[in-house]
């Protein structure tokens, strides 16, 4: 199978880069062609953006020229605003190929795309109804809210009639996304995966020396709970990632045992997370499938996680705790680091999960499953 995959990078780089990366990697590991077409918004002018996601995306035309001289099967779309918009699709189309877009979070509908505000989840713009986005002006300044309100709206219709499927990455967030508008009959999901080689042989999390946050430092996350939390309980943390959020934990942690780490390489961070007893994910937005939990199943560390989003069936219905309740969640964090026992115990079912559910093996049959066996449209 020829598949080309669509990708417009995020100013701040993610689990959907990764995600596009492992996709590409996977395909090719098992035999398939595949050609990677990414643009960036990083240097990106506004007015450019403001422009991209009203025309519904620019230069659709090279989507159509590389469909044909690769003789593409699938077009696979990540996010595509600002640059790629509906137009990429229809050109996929036309060029003859099959359409799946992946939906990994709800910037369909969502200008900020994770759906988040006040504290809490918010889902007031849904199936094209994008005015609360200009109102509370989501993306900061009024014309920037404006252009993204005014893009997605008039987007909407056009990405849900040129896709002929669409994947998400939890079934919470697949059942999210269909009371916001996509269709149900076209959506199936299919949690996140990590490499075959990122999987323990055993769990070690009764050797494990603290907790463990990983991801950026925004209030959304909830990392304030996991210092509150491991302080109260006299377990040491370690905070991995930067953001704007980091001040205030830096006040939070006070002169606890906590450890600001920053932003690290893979390799560092696999071996962070490798000395961790336990891994957190307190967050308070609908998080879908952060690529922290899926690595800390697969290394066999058990996890503790919020009740939000896809959460709870990644981790587990025993292993969440209800977001805003600090005194369950250092109840959970003080009996995982009192009793080491228990935590390899949780750490083995956190592994097995891992394999049933995050495994390449099994999303390589569920991506084959989405993309079917498509003849190309001469």
């Amino acid at each position: 199978m020829r598949v080309l995959l669509l990708h417009n990078r995020y100013r701040a780089e993610g689990g959907e880069e990764r995600s596009v990366d492992e996709i590409a990697r996977l395909l090719e590991q098992r035999g398939h062609a595949v050609e990677v077409i990414e643009r960036s918004s990083a240097a990106l002018g506004r007015g450019r953006a403001a422009a991209s996601l009203w025309h519904g995306g620019l230069d659709a035309a090279e989507i159509g020229r590389a469909v044909r001289a690769t003789r593409a099967d699938i077009v696979h779309a990540h996010n595509l605003h600002p640059l790629f918009g509906w137009r990429a699709l229809a050109a996929g189309r036309t060029a003859g190929a099959r359409v799946v877009l992946h939906l990994h979070n709800f910037r369909l509908f969502c200008a900020i795309g994770v759906a988040y505000r006040d504290g809490a989840p918010c889902f007031r713009c849904r199936a094209g109804f994008t005015r609360p986005g200009l109102r509370l002006r989501c993306r900061g300044s009024f014309p920037e809210a404006a252009a993204y309100a005014a893009g997605l709206h008039r987007q909407l219709p056009q990405l849900l009639l040129h896709a002929d499927r669409f994947v998400t990455v939890s079934d919470a967030t697949l059942r999210q996304l269909v009371e916001l508008g996509v269709p149900a009959g076209q959506i199936v999901s299919l949690p996140n995966f990590v490499p075959a080689t990122a999987f323990a042989d055993r769990s070690h999390a009764d050797e494990g020396r603290h907790a463990l946050v990983a991801g950026r430092l925004v209030p959304e996350k909830g990392f304030d709970t996991a210092v509150l939390a491991c302080r109260a309980a006299g377990m040491p943390l370690v905070i991995a990632g930067a953001g704007p959020d980091e001040s205030r934990l830096r006040q939070l942690a006070g002169d606890g045992d906590v450890r600001f780490a920053g932003m690290l390489a893979r390799d560092e961070l696999n071996r962070v997370r490798a000395d961790a007893a336990l891994v957190l994910a307190p967050s308070r937005s609908d998080d879908a499938c952060p690529f922290a939990v899926v690595e800390a199943l697969a290394a066999g560390v058990p996890v503790i996680a919020s009740d939000r989003g896809g959460l709870p069936e990644l981790a587990g219905p025993d292993a969440t705790v209800p977001v805003d309740d600090l005194g369950a969640w250092t109840r959970a964090v003080a009996r995982a680091w009192e009793d080491p026992r228990d935590r390899r115990r949780r750490g083995e079912a956190a592994l097995a999960r891992a394999r049933e559910r995050c495994h390449p093996d099994v999303y390589y049959e569920g991506l084959m499953s989405v993309y079917g066996r498509p003849e190309r449209i001469e």
